[in-house]
Order: C-alpha cells, then sequence, then structure tokens
C-alpha cells in the first residue's frame, strides 16, 4: 500500500482530472486548481461598475448583499472554501481554535493575502473585522449564531444553517451570496466529472468493494471520535459509491468509541487523523494501545494517516477533489 499521497502530486492529479476533455467552451470560467497557477481570484478591491444587489436567502431571513462582491470575510471553513473555489480571496478569515494557521490545502501565496480575524466559534473580533472594510460577511449558525447580530453591525452577513453534510447547498448559498452562480454551475459540473472518472477508477482497480473507516481524535474529547454518515468526508465517500463499515453507517454525524473500545473503527482502509496536540486529543496513546493494534487494517498495514485541515476541515468542492485524488492512490487506483 502507498504511502500517503504528496501535495505536490495531487495537484498534477487534480488538474489533470479537472482539465481533461474539457475544452475553453465547456468551463469557460470554471474553478482554478489551487497552486497550479491558473488562479484567477478576483482583486480585493470594489467592481468599478457596481452590479445590482443581491437577495440571499440565509439562516437568519433574507439578506441584501452588494452585487459582486469581492471584499468578503469568512468566518468558518466551509466559507473559505466556496469563496475559495468561486476564485475570491477573502481579506479575512477565522482558522480552528487548535491549529496555527489557516487549512494548508491552499496555497500559501493564496493564503498571503488573508487576515486571520480570530478563531471559529468565539467571540469575532468586530474591530479587526471592521477594518477590513468587508462587502460581506459569510458564517454559519452552528459556530456563531450568537454573534450575527454583532456582525450585520459591520456588513450585510449570510448565515448557513450548519456546516458539513450540508456543504453542497450552503456552496449554493454561498454561491449567490458572492454573485456567482455561472462559476458555481462550473464548479459542480467539473466534480461531477471528477467524481465519475474516480467511479471508474475504483472499479477497473477492484477498489469499489473496500470498507473506509474515518477516525478523529479531537482535543478536549476523552472518546476517539469515529465518523458516521452525515458529514462532508462521508458524503464525499458515498459519491463515490464506497461503502462504510456496518457501526459507521449510522445516520448521524459521528459516534465516539472508549479508545480502549475501537472495533467502530476497523474498516479495509482505516484513516485518521488528529486535530490538537497528540499527546492530549489521545492519538499518541491510541495509537501504542493493544486496541488500536488488534485492529484488521492495522495488522494488514492498512491505516494510514491523514490532513486533518483536508479530511475534516475543508469542506467544499476544492476539499473534495484532494480527497478523491488521495483516496484514489490509498486504494491503488491513482
Amino acid at each position: 500500500m502507498p504511502p500517503p499521497l504528496s501535495r505536490r502530486a495531487a495537484l498534477a492529479g487534480l488538474g489533470a482530472a479537472l482539465l481533461a476533455g474539457c475544452g475553453p467552451h465547456v468551463l469557460p470560467a470554471g474553478p482554478p486548481v489551487p497552486g497550479s497557477g491558473e488562479d484567477t481570484e478576483q482583486p480585493a478591491t470594489p467592481s468599478p461598475s457596481p452590479r445590482p444587489d443581491v437577495t440571499v436567502p440565509g439562516a437568519g431571513g433574507p439578506v441584501t448583499v452588494p452585487g459582486g462582491a469581492v471584499r468578503v470575510v469568512v468566518l468558518d471553513t466551509a466559507e473559505l472554501d466556496s469563496a475559495m473555489t468561486l476564485g475570491i480571496t477573502p481579506v479575512g478569515a477565522a482558522k480552528a481554535p487548535l491549529d496555527a494557521a489557516l487549512p494548508g490545502y491552499w496555497p500559501a501565496s493564496r493564503l498571503a493575502g488573508v487576515t486571520v480575524v480570530g478563531d471559529i466559534g468565539a467571540a469575532p473580533d468586530t474591530a479587526a473585522i471592521s477594518a477590513l472594510r468587508p462587502q460581506l460577511i459569510l458564517t454559519d449558525l452552528a459556530g456563531g449564531a450568537d454573534h450575527t447580530a454583532a456582525l450585520r453591525e459591520i456588513a450585510p452577513t449570510v448565515a448557513t444553517r450548519t456546516t458539513g453534510a450540508s456543504w453542497k447547498d450552503d456552496f449554493q448559498l454561498h454561491a449567490t451570496a458572492l454573485d456567482r452562480h455561472e462559476q458555481a454551475a462550473a464548479v459542480v459540473t467539473a466534480y461531477q466529472r471528477h467524481v465519475d472518472q474516480a467511479r471508474g477508477a475504483l472499479s477497473a482497480a477492484g477498489a469499489g468493494g473496500q470498507r473506509i473507516s474515518l477516525v478523529r481524535f479531537v482535543e478536549g474529547s476523552p472518546a476517539v471520535r469515529v465518523l458516521a454518515r452525515r458529514n462532508f468526508p462521508g458524503s464525499v465517500l458515498a459519491d463515490l459509491g464506497l461503502s462504510r463499515p456496518d457501526a459507521q453507517n449510522a445516520d448521524r454525524p459521528d459516534l465516539d468509541a472508549a479508545p480502549a473500545q475501537l472495533a467502530a473503527a476497523d474498516g479495509d482502509l482505516l484513516l485518521y487523523a488528529g486535530y490538537g496536540d497528540p499527546d492530549r486529543n489521545g492519538l499518541n496513546a491510541t495509537l501504542a494501545s493493544p486496541a488500536w493494534h488488534a485492529l484488521g487494517a492495522v495488522r494488514a498495514h492498512r491505516a494510514f494517516p491523514v490532513d486533518d485541515q483536508l479530511w475534516f476541515q475543508g469542506i467544499g468542492y476544492t476539499g473534495a477533489h484532494f480527497m478523491i485524488a488521495e483516496l484514489l492512490h490509498l486504494l491503488g487506483a491513482g
């Protein structure tokens, strides 16, 4: 079994998957492949020709947003992926509290222009956000329902109800707020093409019947978090037609497993990641435990670490493309 795919190799494979068979008339304004040199993000300055306002049906009610807004602040990772995928580099973004920086699956050259405005779920730094003069703020009620009133004093604020499993619907709401419907349609088309190609590759490699286990170690949680179906990575696996271990087929985001009782974490391929310090989130202790080494996937050398910022925080179409590329590599199909 090969090691996890390097980001450089993933970029090469992702670019080929998105561009194969696509002439300029198919994706005239398609999403840039991050880091490929094809980035087409708009400058973070207002358009010289203002477009009509847009009314967006956000979770907190209709919001009137300036048409073609480009000075955007995003307060969760799904909003970051949506904006960047649609060609807009936000002027400000919130990061995960225990991460040192924004998700690293985006190239540093694009993130360099983004000001970190605090932590996801925490009270927003309204002074820092105001200083960026945003035209639009994107957030979700799961991470900041109590903060939307303060944000609306700064700029029109569009919130989704939640995040994760709803990522495709949330992306469409973000696209409406960003006034980028044509680009959004191209993004969805490119993703479906990549999924179709991946399904074919998995079938040709005889890997379609593999049961994929997803496990996350989270600092502050006493249990090991075993991912079920209703979450972002679970939905991508479902798009690919990949099955899950029986215990993970639950119609919920996740289930907790005691570190000494990890049967629910087993699968034909086990992918795991840690959020926070590996000594404090239980990752190091669990990987050294008898219960971990008793798992079939571990005994078969089919348990691999993956990037938490991508697999569990990269909630969006670009994150999904990278996940698919890495899955194909790990399953011997790409």
